[in-house]
């Protein structure tokens, strides 16, 4: 079986985000990356499904030379072989859909993992872009897989439950966490990635369909108001509510 998992390389959760002297993007000084963590459910799946129906497990990601360290911690978690569709240049979402489908079509994968979203932009669509654009089937925020034979079992999150669909390979799923367990490498896996080869293609050129005109940071919430600590202040809480923040 032919299993491939799309990465991105991401700020880590905890940054602290600066926008940069551009106004349109990030300021990278000091910030920490890593690999996606809902692509990392995607990276457990893949090597769970290769366990136990055989084949080869590749990753893929898009951008520059840094996107090699999330294709190492890949090759670390157990992945075959390592992609990286080498370019530095902005972009959308379509765009990066259309630079990986049209890599994808040439390896033909039987079943094509990815994040339920990435959390830089939180589109959540590039899954679904690429099985469009691969005339596959999709499956989008799955938290339980079942593959028999060509026939595709999965349960997805929807608002209020769950859902049960039956699709057949090939198939796209978007991972939502609860899929799995994500495993950590073993030391001998970091070990054995840092001499793996990563191969460097270089992807259809970016067409932009979205472009970012600014960027800037919420607004600092105002101090709160201590009304009083006993029965007395509720009157006055509720007129607050009702004048001036209008919820009631």
């Amino acid at each position: 079986m032919k299993i491939v998992v799309c990465v991105n390389h991401v700020p880590d959760t905890e940054t602290k985000v600066k926008v940069g002297s551009d106004g349109v993007s990030i300021d990278k000084t000091g910030v920490n990356f890593i690999m996606n963590p809902y692509d990392e459910f995607g990276v457990e799946e893949a090597l769970r499904v290769k366990q136990k129906h055989g084949g080869e497990v590749t990753a893929v990601s898009l951008g520059g030379d840094t996107h090699k360290e999330t294709l190492r911690k890949a090759l670390a978690m157990g992945v075959d072989k390592a992609v990286l569709l080498k370019d530095d240049s902005p972009r959308d979402s379509l765009s990066v859909a259309k630079a990986l489908a049209d890599y994808l079509k040439g390896i033909s994968p039987d079943v094509l993992f990815f994040g339920k979203q990435s959390i830089d932009s939180d589109n959540g669509a590039v899954g679904s872009m690429v099985a469009e654009l691969l005339g596959m089937p999709s499956v989008n925020v799955v938290v339980k897989l079942e593959i028999e034979g060509t026939t595709v079992k999965a349960e997805r999150e929807i608002e209020g439950g769950h859902e049960k669909v039956e699709t057949r390979l090939p198939v796209v799923i978007t991972a939502q966490k609860g899929l799995n367990e994500p495993r950590y490498p073993s030391l001998k896996g970091i070990m054995a990635a840092k001499s793996k080869p990563i191969e460097e293609i270089t992807p259809t050129p970016a067409s932009l369909h979205v472009e970012v005109l600014a960027m800037r940071k919420p607004p600092a919430k105002s101090a709160g108001k201590i009304l009083g600590t006993d029965a007395s202040a509720v009157a006055e809480l509720v007129r607050l509510l009702h004048e001036e923040a209008k919820v009631l």
